[in-house]
């Protein structure tokens, strides 16, 4: 009978164990699932990539080359990142419908799985700009006096002080910013497409980017007041001078041929 209660377990034996086995399970899990989420995640990349070759195959081959190392007709892809495919695929600059001194935004033909499909592709040809989260070029928050700031010191001198575009020298213009989403007036500012210098954040901060976009939303937005009056395009000085001289002068040379043909009148009678 000693024997047998010496045997006997603890009454919290059982929850001991029971604890240390969910415990072996939770451990289990963190050692696993990890590794499982991981290799999902690279099996859907993959997939990605393959796809995103298809889609380049068809689309971006003939110009930029069958490995995206350039051609005569389109530059070298290796390293542009995916950021650069996003803006331009997703604005409709690309694939580009004929070659010229710079390439119009157009209607976009691909679905935003394809361009992020594609931008996988290219992405995998050489480290370069990723696509930027919501997160980091959401307006919100930002601070549009200081984006203005920044915007007439970085960005004017092209696009105009609202953003209304320019034009360039042979043939090129700065686009107008109106109407542009936020994601991509940041990929712009990340890659520097076409005639744009690039920002990368060792040169602008995200903060300062996101600044940037607040003040563009501001001055294009419906909302935007204009104490100036008429703005008369936003083209600024140009647009200006053109007004006064067709208008104020033209409206003197009227007053004149009046006064003239008045005076001609008094002195006959």
């Amino acid at each position: 009978m000693k024997k047998l209660s010496a045997r006997r377990r603890h009454p919290l034996a059982a929850v001991v164990v029971l604890l240390l086995a969910l415990a072996a399970t939770g451990g289990l899990y963190a050692a696993f699932a990890p590794a499982g989420t991981a290799k999902a995640d690279e099996t859907a990349q993959s997939l990605a990539i393959e796809e995103g070759k298809k889609l380049y195959s068809v689309g971006c081959a003939s110009c930029h080359g069958t490995g995206g190392q350039g051609s005569t007709d389109g530059p070298s892809l290796v390293g542009v990142g995916s950021a650069a495919v996003d803006f331009q695929v997703g604005t409709g600059r690309m694939p580009a419908q004929q070659p010229g001194a710079q390439v119009p935004k157009k209607k976009v033909i691909y679905s935003q799985a394809e361009i992020d499909q594609l931008a996988a592709y290219v992405a995998s040809l050489g480290a370069g700009p990723i696509t930027p989260t919501e997160g980091q070029y959401s307006p919100e928050g930002a601070d549009i006096a200081k984006g203005g700031e920044l915007f007439r010191t970085n960005c004017a001198q092209c696009h105009n002080f609202t953003g209304e575009g320019g034009a360039l020298t042979y043939g090129k213009y700065a686009p107008s910013l109106e109407g542009v989403s936020p994601k991509h007036l940041y990929e712009a500012m990340q890659t520097g497409p076409q005639n744009m210098p690039s920002f990368p954040d060792t040169t602008m901060p995200e903060k300062e980017k996101k600044d940037i976009i607040a003040y563009v939303q501001a001055v294009n937005s419906d909302k935007a007041d204009n104490p100036g009056g008429l703005k008369l395009g936003g083209l600024g000085p140009v647009s200006e001078g053109l007004f006064a001289w067709v208008f104020g002068l033209g409206a003197l040379i009227a007053v004149a041929i009046w006064v003239a043909a008045h005076t001609a009148k008094a002195k006959k009678s």
